[in-house]
């Protein structure tokens, strides 16, 4: 996309001569139509202005490839983005940072350059091109394709800066890494007039909103960390049960993980309407003392005033990051144009890339986990070391699954918003953007899932495909900051909510910023401000069933449905069965894992049904009770997880055709594809042979 605010300056950097190729500087474009492309016609095209400290580096004439008709426009390449600008183009003043040309830097995955049919030079950060491109290829991490042809006549010596450019700006960008965002007013926003679309979550009284919008009479706001000395990866607000101190909240956190204690669903996960709690926490210290105060301080939390406890551990059965990330380096190259992997080898070669194997691991999980959840009132704690990871992809899908009010546009913004940007989901590193070694999609699996679900389900979401592609594309502009950084301290620091800060946890930040005043930033959810109201039309689900409205699937107030759990029962759910367990922490490791038989739930679930069958169905004297209103269990089993072609295979125009579309214009300019196929692939027939086949005494004879 190119961004820029209305009013803003740009800047030019000269073009750099390059003595070894003999290329001088920009020239005129001689009788192609194109315009010259010198600062000032750029900067007339580019109305509304770049990025606060954006500077454009190197620009030449191309025609964008792979589209019918091929474009004509101009290659531009600042020190944070790649752009194609079409001929004519103009920004639209409704939509001042939005332009579907745009690669950021930080999503360019692939560099190729082309000369001839058989000169391919792969270009990484710090190569030099060995030759004048006839042609670029520019492969995003977001799966979409960039594809321009330099015309000759003149412009080989820009076809080469412009290319050397980008090199050079991939380089530098991935050393920097220090792009802050653009705040309301650098792009043309009143930030007193106007609001976030959704609760930020950065105040208390958004999570104290929060708390009673989900009805959380047992849980109560709590502020120890609101200075950020508790943990730093944490918001600076959320809820503990109404009983515990917050002196109590401090001694106890210290027990897990980077300071990842047993935080209400208030605030990283779920109440349900029926009673019970889904809560995360991080993984226990192994030295813990069972028998000292705090210990006990933490089961009070961890029960959350219910008598039955499941824990769950989150990685298990999970793939691991480095499996993440090597499934989904596997699934991009495979999905690559110039893929070597033979067509009738492709699903298999899919299938050797794993990734939709972890996504119906996912689902399965999240599914087992919802039955828990919704058949009988208890308190069920997520676990994970780290607390930042997977926890926050099973309680998502655990709502989704649970709670109608998730499935709607809104809701669903607002739990990714709670679960895990305020939660602390490493963005940045996760997604490849400081340069260390955890690098691992695992937000990208969860928008994977959620289409899953949204293509079994299609009337249960009033969100669109095309919603979630916007959001699977936003996790790389350098817009916002709210894929930018790795932690609520890190977003507030850089926006400067805070005048008072205690590093703990988070290494390379040791001094406050000067002041306190704020200045909102954008935020991924003003999508006003980069798609038009035509695009934001389509966000919505035309087959979403109104009937599925969420002030209709249960009322809070009755909970009948909900059969209480025995009395004082602890649990560990582990690969599709419950395991009684001796005490509550530290349970890893515990001898009371091995082995007690019991007559409740003594076997594996085989699948999600089996398990409700069972959790709904024993012990016989609870009684049988009907699955709730709203729940829903998702198929995982073979052809049943798909992949999602208009996400992972963008850079094929071709397969794109042919795919449902969401509007009437679009179904069809598909049907006119393909009834233009259909032309093309019949076989010609002569008139004679053709009334030969429609004569019903020639197609008797013939069977005859």
């Amino acid at each position: 996309m190119w961004w820029g605010g209305r009013g803003q300056s740009f800047n030019v950097a000269p073009q750099k001569e390059e003595p070894e190729m003999g290329l001088s500087g920009p020239k005129s474009v001689q009788g192609s139509g194109m315009p010259e492309p010198r600062s000032h016609q750029l900067g007339s095209c580019l109305a509304s202005g770049c990025l606060p400290g954006e500077q454009i580096l190197a620009w030449a004439p191309g025609v964008r490839k792979g589209l019918e008709p091929e474009l004509p426009g101009t290659l531009i390449c600042s020190n944070l983005r790649v752009t194609f600008q079409p001929c004519g183009w103009q920004r639209s003043e409704e939509t001042p940072l939005s332009s579907e040309y745009d690669f950021s830097l930080a999503n360019i995955g692939r560099l190729e350059a082309v000369n001839g049919l058989s000169r391919v030079q792969l270009l990484r950060p710090g190569s030099l091109l060995k030759f004048i491109p006839e042609e670029i290829l520019i492969h995003g991490q977001d799966f979409r394709l960039l594809r321009v042809g330099f015309e000759a006549g003149g412009l080989e010596p820009q076809a080469f800066q412009v290319t050397m450019a980008i090199v050079q700006a991939r380089a530098q960008n991935r050393q920097a890494q220090q792009y802050a965002g653009i705040t309301l007013s650098k792009a043309g926003q009143s930030s007193v007039s106007r609001k976030p679309p959704i609760p930020l979550l950065e105040t208390s009284e958004d999570w104290e909103i929060e708390r009673k919008k989900q009805g959380a009479r047992g849980w109560r706001l709590s502020t120890v960390n609101e200075r950020f000395d508790v943990a730093t990866s944490l918001p600076r607000y959320f809820w503990v049960p109404n009983r515990t101190l917050d002196s109590e909240v401090r001694r106890a956190f210290g027990h897990f993980h980077q300071g990842r204690g047993p935080v209400s669903v208030r605030r990283l996960s779920w109440h349900h309407p029926g009673g019970s709690d889904l809560l995360r926490c991080g993984g226990f210290y192994t030295a813990s003392d069972p028998n000292k105060e705090d210990i006990r301080v933490v089961e009070s939390m961890l029960q959350a005033g219910h008598s039955d406890v499941v824990l769950v551990d989150a990685m298990d059965e999970l793939p691991s990051l480095a499996d993440v990330q090597l499934a989904h380096l596997r699934l991009r190259a495979l999905c690559l144009p110039d893929s070597s992997v033979a067509e009738d080898k492709w699903l298999s070669a899919l299938d050797g890339t794993r990734w939709l194997d972890y996504v119906r691991s996912c689902l399965r999980k999240a599914s087992d986990i919802s039955v828990l959840v919704t058949s009988r009132v208890r308190s069920v704690v997520l676990q994970e070391r780290g607390d930042r990871d997977f926890n926050g992809l099973l309680s998502s899908l655990v709502q989704l699954l649970s709670a109608p009010e998730a499935r709607t546009l809104l809701g669903f913004q607002s739990l990714v918003q709670r679960e895990w940007v305020a939660a602390g989901h490493p963005f940045l590193t996760r997604l490849g953007g400081t340069g260390a070694s955890e690098e691992a999609p695992v937000f990208l699996l969860f928008l994977d899932c959620v289409w899953q679900l949204l293509q079994q389900s299609p009337a249960e979401f009033e969100f669109s495909e095309f919603f979630l592609l916007a959001l699977h594309d936003s996790v790389r502009v350098p817009d916002t900051l709210t894929f930018l950084r790795d932690t609520p301290w890190e977003r507030g620091k850089q926006n400067r909510q805070f005048n008072t800060y205690t590093q703990v946890y988070t290494a390379g930040y040791s001094q406050p910023p000067a002041g306190n005043s704020v200045n909102p930033q954008l935020s991924v959810w003003d999508w006003d401000l980069r798609y038009s109201k035509e695009q934001i039309l389509q966000f919505h689900n035309p087959g979403y069933d109104p009937e599925h409205c969420p002030d209709s699937w249960l009322p809070r107030q009755q909970p009948s449905f909900m059969v209480p759990g025995p009395p004082s029962s602890l649990w560990l759910f582990s690969r599709g069965a419950l395991t009684p367990l001796n005490q509550l922490c530290p349970w890893r490791d515990s001898p009371s894992l091995l082995a007690v038989s019991s007559r409740w739930l003594p076997r594996p679930a085989i699948s999600s049904e089996s398990l409700a069958d069972q959790e709904w169905g024993l012990p016989s004297h609870w009684g049988a009770c009907p699955l709730p209103p709203g729940l829903l269990l998702p198929g995982y089993l073979g052809p049943q997880i798909r992949l999602w072609r208009r996400c992972y295979l963008r850079g094929r125009p071709e397969v794109q055709m042919g795919l449902a579309a969401p509007t009437i214009s679009g179904l069809q300019a598909e049907l006119a594809h393909l009834q233009e196929l259909l032309r093309k692939w019949t076989p010609r027939i002569s008139p004679e042979d053709h009334s030969k086949k429609r004569n019903p005494n020639t197609v008797l004879s013939q069977s005859h």
